[in-house]
């Protein structure tokens, strides 16, 4: 009786913490132009965008990185990329490397109990049910090592894998320390690169970075579309 108190108060709380975010965005105006302002500087892939943003907020530009992280991870897919190489160039890459994954880690846990919480009505309406069946066959077909796995593939989106494990009946700290773990070198080589980014080489290489996402995207899309198709010829022979 306990167990439901508390998942009732907790999806309380929750819901009212969505609530007032939203009527904050459609009856506050600076929260608005805010919120507006940040989705159109994701819009225009150019990180350095992104890092005089943060820059503008002088000594709180840590903060103002980190809160851009976790928001980005509730709002999925807008690029999280973007904030990493922002924060290689503005505090250097390690710094920028602790910062980053330290700021999808929390990302990560937010939107894992958002999905637990709230249930799946409400993480397809905060992502999509396509891109959600996707990750579903995906753990299916991986199991056990499915977080891991998707956490080493960069065209894997960070956000939806995060509520789609919330789903799932896996224990928050398996999901924690294989997201942990998985999404390090990912981090550590883009603080590295976006640290030294400048100028053409900084186009150049966003440039690769998107064409190579789009094209194993498709790869992916056409491996579950096929493994899709086979289910229902493996049950009549079955």
């Amino acid at each position: 009786m306990e167990n439901k108190q508390k998942k009732l108060l907790s999806k309380i709380v929750v819901v009212l913490l969505i609530v007032v975010a939203v009527c904050s965005y459609f009856f506050i105006p600076s929260v608005k132009a805010t919120i507006n302002n940040i989705t159109g500087m994701f819009a225009t892939g150019d990180f350095t965008v992104v890092k005089d943003f943060v820059a503008s907020y002088g000594a709180y530009a840590a903060v103002i990185s980190f809160l851009l992280m976790v928001l980005q991870s509730v709002l999925a897919p807008l690029p999280a990329f973007l904030i990493t190489f922002a924060n290689a160039n503005l505090f250097g890459w390690w710094q920028g490397a602790i910062l980053s994954w330290s700021s999808a880690m929390a990302g990560a846990m937010l939107c894992f109990f958002i999905a637990r919480i709230l249930g799946r009505d409400v993480v397809v309406k905060l992502t999509s049910n396509s891109a959600l069946k996707q990750i579903d066959l995906f753990f299916e077909k991986y199991g056990k090592q499915s977080i891991l796995i998707a956490r080493l593939l960069p065209f894997m989106s960070f956000d939806i894998v995060s509520y789609a494990a919330g789903l799932t009946s896996m224990s928050f700290w398996s999901f924690f320390v294989a997201t942990g773990i998985g999404q390090l070198p990912a981090t550590l080589v883009y603080s590295y690169v976006g640290g030294m980014l400048s100028g053409g080489a900084r186009l150049f290489v966003t440039g690769l970075l998107i064409l190579f996402a789009l094209s194993v995207l498709v790869v992916l899309i056409r491996q579950i579309y096929v493994a899709k198709n086979k289910k229902p010829e493996e049950n009549l022979e079955g």
